[in-house]
């Protein structure tokens, strides 16, 4: 294992010592969709199908946590009567998606995490989320030697504090009180990678 890091009761890699990092409106717009064009729409109409199709229904709310440009919600706004976004930035939310500053306030049917969770200097507090499912999409960690975690473009100190692959992911969310009812690589068919491993974990979980 590289120094700093070490590895928690689920098997979750993570960054021992953190320094602050600047998320600002600059750094979510690096995820706009003016960065990505269609591709952007593409990949939250896909996020959002693999919801609809994991749960097998058209949510009644749904709250994204760490949205970003906020592109998937507002693609959810189109389809969701209620839609909920949380984020450390002011990024600017579409009509009809409204901010939530305390993400434990209320019940929402769906809560989402889109290469969020892993910013989080702290995860155990899922637990005390009130809510029927969560989706949680984060690059998916391999971990075949230190050579390779230490080169992995994911690697991202101070940023990315917590690392997965799938067993750690189930495990995490189940002592959680969450199962999981699906459990993909779904965007990589947008997010590929340059080699032939897997790139992004998708899961969807339901609470026990």
């Amino acid at each position: 294992m590289l120094d700093n890091y070490d590895v928690n009761e689920d098997g979750v890699i993570f960054q021992v010592n953190r320094s602050p990092f600047n998320y600002d409106l600059e750094y979510a717009s690096n995820y706009s969709q003016g960065r990505y064009g269609e591709v952007g729409n593409y990949m939250s109409y896909l996020r959002l199908g693999n919801i609809i199709g994991a749960i097998q229904k058209i949510p009644s709310s749904i709250l994204d946590i760490g949205y970003g440009s906020g592109a998937f919600v507002e693609v959810c706004a189109d389809t969701i009567e209620d839609v909920n976004g949380n984020d450390i930035t002011d990024y600017p939310l579409p009509d009809k998606v409204k901010f939530v500053s305390d993400i434990f306030s209320r019940h929402f049917e769906v809560i989402t995490f889109f290469d969020s969770l892993e910013h989080f200097d702290t995860i155990d507090w899922v637990k005390d989320l009130n809510c029927d499912y969560i989706n949680i999409s984060l690059p998916n960690c391999h971990y075949k030697s230190d050579e390779w975690f230490d080169e992995w473009k994911h690697r991202k100190p101070n940023e990315h504090l917590w690392h997965f692959n799938s067993e750690s992911l189930v495990r995490f969310m189940y002592r959680m009180g969450y199962r999981c009812i699906s459990l993909s690589n779904v965007e990589d068919i947008i997010r590929k990678n340059k080699s032939d491993e897997h790139n992004i974990l998708t899961g969807v979980f339901k609470k026990s």
